[in-house]
């Protein structure tokens, strides 16, 4: 009989202890979002650190994006691929670990990301139009294409989506698409001045 009690005696304090120390994290968190809301980033990372646990994925995604915020890019990468580790479909922490990579111009690592991306969800307009958004800006246009059309497929009346293809066929020499892909453009916004253009080359 005298066991049996210490066991729960045991068990008693265990859930305490553990209870003490969630409340500790909930009360880390809640600090670091008042801080962040001052602006505050570091002091912010730094109420969080103080409840650290390498296996909370909670924790290290927060942590990457506080630290992004106050410019410690390498501290913030290793956050979020910890968030990664313990999370490996995690689609919020490999954007999230995108912030730090493309403040350091790490393009291809990027790229790499939004691709990891759309393996498990192909249909994943963000990653999509972003990844398109790269490859126009390398002037790969027959890639951006390809990128937004599927953002257009999924959503043809989207505003961006549609300007973006509009500008990638019209380089591509698709004329004829580019101009309803344009006129489509001023559905949404009438006096766009870059769909507007857009037409005056295609005159």
């Amino acid at each position: 009989m005298k066991t049996k009690v210490n066991l729960i005696i045991i068990f008693l304090l265990s859930f305490n202890l553990i209870f003490a120390q969630s409340d500790k994290v909930t009360q880390a968190f809640k600090a670091s979002y008042s801080l962040e809301k001052a602006g505050a980033y570091k002091k912010a990372a730094d109420e969080l650190k103080k409840v650290y646990s390498d296996n909370s994925y909670e924790i290290n995604l927060r942590l990457g994006w506080l630290e992004y915020n106050a410019g410690l890019f390498d501290e913030s990468a290793s956050h979020y691929q910890r968030a990664l580790s313990l999370k490996p479909y995690s689609e919020e922490a490999k954007f999230g670990l995108i912030y730090p990579k493309a403040a350091q111009g790490k393009w291809n690592e990027v790229i790499n990301l939004y691709k990891k991306i759309l393996e498990i969800n192909p249909a994943n307009t963000t990653a999509n139009y972003r990844l398109g958004l790269i490859y126009y800006g390398r002037k790969d246009y027959a890639a951006a294409s390809g990128y937004f059309k599927k953002v257009v497929n999924l959503y043809p009346f989207d505003y961006d989506g549609l300007l973006m293809l509009a500008w990638s066929d019209y380089y591509l020499g698709k004329k004829n698409q580019a101009k309803l892909l344009f006129k489509k453009v001023l559905l949404l916004s009438p006096s766009d001045k870059s769909a507007t253009d857009g037409l005056k080359l295609l005159r």
